[in-house]
């Protein structure tokens, strides 16, 4: 499943089309009627954690003009500034100055806009605004302009090219096209920006607290509640970038780990986006390897609550510790 990183990139993808009119629609969802879309504006794009929410309106529902746009708007603001976020300085301190720019100022000046556009919406002449809520699954992906094209065979032996959930036509010639997603139409977004990893409002002192309790670390990091966009990538690689046992209680870890945990996971999403953005492979330590990067053997085993969900998880023994035994005494599936 697309996590935090993967997610905020289909944002940006979508964010040039802000402001245009979807002139034709497709697609095989049944989810929603792609054609209640026809002739609406899309308005506003925004992300929480693994979900991405589009607003759509009608044309009557006009762009404000330039005097009543807030003035710090007009304003640039350089991505380096918009992803300086708790844990992260010493992460963007380290790249080189065009490295740090991975992206436009005037592309976050036009996602920050249709925020506030989507904030005033009370106040737009009554108008209300579609909402599209959608949720992202294992292979689930956006593309801009162009159609996903088939790289191997399937069972079959066919070639066949997957089949979009839904395309958006809009009226300048461009399009979006979405795969593998579930698509629902709700009310208004359902964000908690403090709990979102890649949010400027992430609430690393709440994150803490919780890192801090009597569970084992690699349950608590998977928890939407609270680290809203981690997903198993980024659990296993924080995990081991810290040096941290993925069953170690977190009220048994000093105050130093528990930091340096959260700041790796904040760094390491960071750096996902960059090289997603840059379309450059991330180089990862732990998830899926055989040995750690210091040739270390590497064990794996399915990890999780007793009555939640399970998940596949990498470690070094070596490079991190195992906790002491009394603490091990968690249910997990059998590993290798």
């Amino acid at each position: 499943m697309p996590e935090g990183p993967s997610v905020k990139k289909f944002q940006l993808l979508c964010s040039p089309f802000v402001g245009q009119v979807v002139s034709r629609v497709g697609g095989s969802t049944r989810q929603i009627n792609p054609d209640d879309l026809k002739t609406l504006t899309l308005w506003d794009t925004q992300v929480h954690g693994k979900n991405l929410f589009l607003a759509f309106g009608t044309k009557e529902e006009l762009m404000p003009s330039q005097d009543s746009i807030p003035l710090d708007l007009s304003e640039h603001r350089s991505a380096s500034q918009r992803l300086a976020m708790p844990g992260s300085s010493s992460f963007l301190q380290g790249l080189k100055e065009n490295e740090a720019e991975i992206c436009s100022p005037q592309c976050y000046q036009q996602e920050e806009l249709a925020s506030w556009l989507a904030s005033d919406m009370d106040n737009n002449n009554g108008h209300t605004w579609k909402w599209l809520r959608f949720h992202f699954g294992l292979f689930g992906s956006i593309r801009a302009d162009e159609f996903a094209r088939a790289n191997k065979a399937n069972k079959k032996g066919d070639w066949k090219d997957p089949i979009p959930r839904l395309v958006l036509h809009f009226d300048a010639g461009g399009f979006l096209v979405f795969y593998n997603c579930r698509i629902q139409q709700c009310s208004s977004p359902t964000t908690e920006p403090a709990t979102d990893i890649l949010s400027l409002e992430f609430d690393r002192e709440r994150a803490l607290e919780v890192l801090a309790k009597d569970i084992p670390v690699c349950y608590v990091l998977l928890n939407q509640s609270y680290f809203s966009g981690i997903g198993n990538v980024i659990k296993n690689e924080a995990l081991y970038l810290a040096r941290i046992h993925p069953l170690s209680l977190g009220s048994s870890l000093e105050s130093s780990d528990l930091k340096s945990l959260l700041d790796h996971a904040v760094q390491f999403s960071l750096a996902w986006l960059h090289n997603k953005l840059q379309r450059q492979r991330l180089q990862l330590q732990i998830y899926m390897k055989d040995k750690c990067p210091k040739g270390h053997e590497v064990r794996k085993a399915t990890f999780g609550p007793p009555d939640g969900l399970k998940r596949l998880t990498w470690w070094c023994p070596q490079c991190q510790p195992r906790v002491p035994p009394e603490e091990m005494d968690m249910p997990l599936a059998q590993g290798t």
